[in-house]
């Protein structure tokens, strides 16, 4: 990482001081939204709604079903703050800028981070439409040196070497479980461990078997450098998955993902998921004192 991609405390800072200045809201639980998952931000009330081009400081997002919004708002009486719409390494952002937004909600407040995002299973068992609950992720772009956390480290928000075991909160996962089991939705929840790979193109068969093997249940392009930054600045994590295609990982298999039939399987689980969200957060246990 170059040190022109470096990004200062005081940047940070001044970006949270113009959202604060722009919304009465003070949030304790950021919901950062995967492709077609925007509808996430749809059940807050109160909403303030911003723009991420009308943000200082905020990168812009390209990617079709990110719609590219910061959204302010209370889900049973929690305040939260909502991405509509991530950022990627693959749209050629730095690290840097794709978890810009994290220590961002940290001087916002934010203590706990719940991040979605879809994905490609590799699990046998697993099928189209189903809910991973992430158990634990592997880094790649992390072991090839692309890490948010390199450059000088700022004590301000963590430790030069932050421990990554056991990032995904325990007891947030359990407590998600017990919803989906009081739901009805609980044949199609699974707990799996996550993989972010670089894209933006997908597997090839020979990747996929490689994954496969390592113990991956779901592969995607996003989630791992947001999760690192997050632990790093002390908050609690939680990670959905909706599972929304199949790897192929077969040479006779002839079947070809796209990005179009990703965000519709999206689509047909978005009330699901907006239900297990939305009660995951009105029963956590969190300090929702303004600020």
């Amino acid at each position: 990482m170059h040190s022109k991609d470096q990004i200062s405390h005081e940047d940070y800072q001044r970006t949270a001081d113009w959202l604060l200045s722009q919304t009465q809201h003070r949030p304790k639980v950021a919901i950062i939204c995967g492709s077609g998952l925007g509808m996430l931000a749809d059940a807050l009330q109160c909403q303030d709604s911003f723009k991420y081009s009308d943000i200082p400081g905020f990168p812009q997002s390209t990617v079709q079903g990110h719609a590219g919004r910061l959204v302010f708002g209370e889900l049973r009486g929690k305040t939260c703050v909502c991405m509509q719409g991530r950022f990627h390494m693959y749209e050629g952002h730095s690290l840097c800028k794709v978890t810009f937004p994290l220590r961002v909600f940290k001087l916002l407040g934010v203590d706990t981070l719940i991040v979605t995002n879809a994905a490609g299973s590799l699990a046998d068992s697993y099928n189209c439409g189903d809910i991973m609950i992430i158990r634990d992720h592997i880094n790649f772009p992390g072991f090839a040196g692309l890490n948010p956390l390199i450059g000088p480290n700022d004590e301000k928000f963590g430790p030069r070497f932050p421990p990554m075991s056991g990032v995904y909160d325990k007891d947030l996962r359990k407590l998600a479980f017990d919803i989906c089991k009081s739901m009805g939705v609980s044949q199609y929840v699974q707990e799996g461990v996550y993989c972010m790979v670089g894209g933006p193109n997908f597997e090839t068969i020979a990747e996929a078997r490689l994954l496969h093997k390592l113990g991956v249940d779901a592969v995607g392009m996003s989630t791992a450098p947001e999760v690192v930054v997050a632990s790093h600045c002390g908050m609690r994590v939680f990670g959905l998955s909706l599972i929304t295609n199949k790897v192929v990982k077969s040479y006779q298999d002839f079947e070809k993902v796209n990005h179009e039939a990703v965000l519709e399987v999206s689509k047909m689980r978005s009330e699901t998921l907006q239900k297990l969200v939305t009660e995951l957060v009105s029963r956590m246990d969190i300090n929702n004192n303004t600020a």
